[in-house]
């Protein structure tokens, strides 16, 4: 496997400031969070005030190229403050480097990340300076003066902002950033972003929304000018529409009428991988997600949520052949509260063995709830292919809760303007895609021609299709156009429900097209297509798609057209 390339970028960004950006071109790991494989930045940002502060550090993957960018700007012994935006077992292999360079440097973190030191940092014992319950303040000089606020979400217990009173800079970590890799240091193209911004907030942010809204509440406090986000670009002609794009997509997520709690423990982050991406097929469907850290949690927390949720998921590692402590808590928690209604799933990683996910899958039945797919079981670290199973797995999930609840709601007939929107038409086609060894497909009526030059079309994609998260821009499909009169075994084919990860071409005769994407040879024409844009629209994604190749194979069949009775479904 060839190494993805990598460098440091330096450059100033205010009075004193620097920000070091580590940056790979290629996606650098296989969380759902950088699936759009678009590179990333690592973020760094060193102050010099009388006093010299680093503010967050990149991982292992950028462990030597940083410290050797970091000591041609500096001395690290010369640095007085080693602040922790968040940690993790990946980014402790830095910090170790980082303590032996600067031996005299406090660390300056909120009181979960110091916990996590004492057994990360494995006998280095620095200076720790810890943020406790509100703001702290350290002084610089120069005018620089540091307030730290704590911002924990599930994800990070530990997460914490840094704000300079000079520079008006607010040290944000883990929000407002986005997977992106380019020499962009600053936002200056705010709509060529917002795809991937809205990506990232959709799989880091939208399961914790009530911590998101209640962090962002804390921004009033401060006059700030730029956020400066551990991954991205630096927000500073923008700041205004993203904050507020926040608090939307916050909102919406809050909103929702149906809500799953998510409880997981997760010792060396592959359990929390696995909830993110569960968490990510749920939210995608139009489910909310309440995000809970059993290893953090408050007991009643765990109660509150799960009272007011119409299904729930428990994940947990197994160590030493159990379950944490914490787990086994949240599961009494769960046998003496959730009703026996709610829809519940099971999922886990492992090292040599899986009891901890046969001791809730067994306790769970044990007590009269029905599992909705067989527990998930992952040894060692998930592979894109498992990420992807996860996936579609939450978003069945998220549809096997709104299909009771429409069970249950009392039928009304369609009214009239239902039945006028029922009679837009459109071509009848199947979309089909492939991205490394993952491949997918669905039919779609809701097809149009959008462009002459370049020959170009829309198509309208439900968000909670499987499909839909191969389908961002720059990704390649072929759009399959079936004839009249031999449109009804692929119709019926592709309409069936698919289980999560399941081969949606088996049984169809297909040969591959120059991108990559499967063609199938009962279409009278395809069309070789690159997403070119995409807008939010509603419970859907309008794809803008450029055609680059495309054959018709038959000449004289008509194009097979659908017909429904009302606007309300396909």
């Amino acid at each position: 496997m060839t190494t993805p390339p990598r460098d440091v970028q330096v450059l100033s960004i205010a009075a004193d400031t620097e920000v070091l950006r580590s940056r790979s071109w290629n996606r650098l790991r296989f969380e759902i969070e950088y699936a759009l494989e678009r590179g990333t930045t690592s973020n760094s940002y060193l102050i010099r005030g009388d006093r010299k502060a680093l503010i967050d550090f990149p991982g292992e993957s950028f462990t030597e190229s940083f410290i050797s960018t970091l000591t041609r700007q500096i001395n690290p012994s010369k640095l007085n403050y080693i602040v922790l935006g968040h940690i993790n077992p990946n980014r402790v292999v830095t910090l170790k480097v980082l303590l032996e360079k600067a031996p005299n440097a406090t660390v300056v973190c909120s009181n979960p990340a110091a916990k996590a030191l004492e057994d990360l940092l494995e006998g280095q014992a620095p200076k720790i300076q810890v943020v406790k319950g509100g703001e702290a303040e350290i002084d610089l000089g120069q005018g620089h003066c540091l307030r730290f606020v704590p911002v924990p979400t599930p994800r990070w217990p530990e997460g914490l902002w840094t704000y300079d009173e000079y520079t008006q800079i607010l040290f944000s970590n883990k929000f407002f950033g986005m997977h992106r890799c380019d020499n962009s240091v600053y936002d200056l193209n705010w709509k060529e972003m917002l795809e991937d911004r809205r990506y990232y907030f959709d799989c880091l942010m939208a399961p914790n929304a009530r911590q998101v809204s209640t962090a962002l509440e804390k921004l009033e406090s401060l006059s700030v000018r730029m956020f400066a986000p551990v991954h991205g670009s630096a927000v500073r002609y923008t700041m205004n529409e993203l904050l507020h794009t926040y608090q939307e997509w916050s909102q919406q997520q809050k909103g929702k009428d149906l809500l799953v709690t998510l409880i997981y423990a997760s010792a060396y982050g592959n359990t929390a991988t696995i909830a993110q991406t569960l968490a990510r097929g749920i939210t995608k469907a139009g489910v909310a997600v309440e995000s809970i850290n059993a290893e953090q949690a408050d007991p009643d927390d765990i109660k509150a949520a799960l009272e007011k949720s119409a299904g729930f998921l428990i994940g947990s590692p197994t160590l030493g052949g159990h379950a944490p402590t914490q787990i086994q808590t949240a599961l009494g928690i769960i046998l003496s509260t959730a009703a026996k209604t709610q829809v519940a799933g099971v999922f886990g990683s492992f090292g040599w063995s899986g009891e901890a996910i046969d001791l809730l899958e067994n306790k769970l039945k044990d007590g009269g709830y029905s599992l909705a797919f067989d527990p998930i079981r992952v040894k060692f670290k998930p592979t894109e292919s498992t990420l992807q199973y996860c996936e579609e797995v939450g978003t069945d999930f998220a549809q096997a809760l709104k299909k009771v609840k429409r069970a249950k709601a009392p039928r009304t007939p369609a009214s009239s303007v239902e039945q006028a929107v029922g009679r837009l038409v459109g071509s009848l086609c199947v979309a089909t895609t492939r991205k490394g060894d993952a491949t997918s497909a669905m039919l779609a009526s809701w097809v149009s021609q959008a462009t002459f030059n370049p020959p170009g079309f829309t198509v309208a994609v439900a968000k909670d299709r499987a499909i839909e998260s191969l389908l961002h821009t720059g990704s390649s499909f072929t759009l399959n156009i079936l004839a009249e009169g031999q449109h009804l075994g692929p119709m019926k084919h592709f309409l069936k429900p698919f289980g999560p990860g399941e081969d949606r071409f088996e049984g169809v005769e297909t040969m591959e097209g120059q991108n990559g994407c499967p063609i199938l040879k009962q279409a009278i024409a395809y069309l070789e297509c690159e997403v070119a844009n995409r807008m939010e629209c509603g419970d859907h994604w309008v794809v803008y798609a450029k055609v680059n190749a495309g054959e018709l194979l038959e000449t004289n069949a008509k194009t097979a057209v659908h017909h429904r009775k009302t606007g309300t479904h396909y």
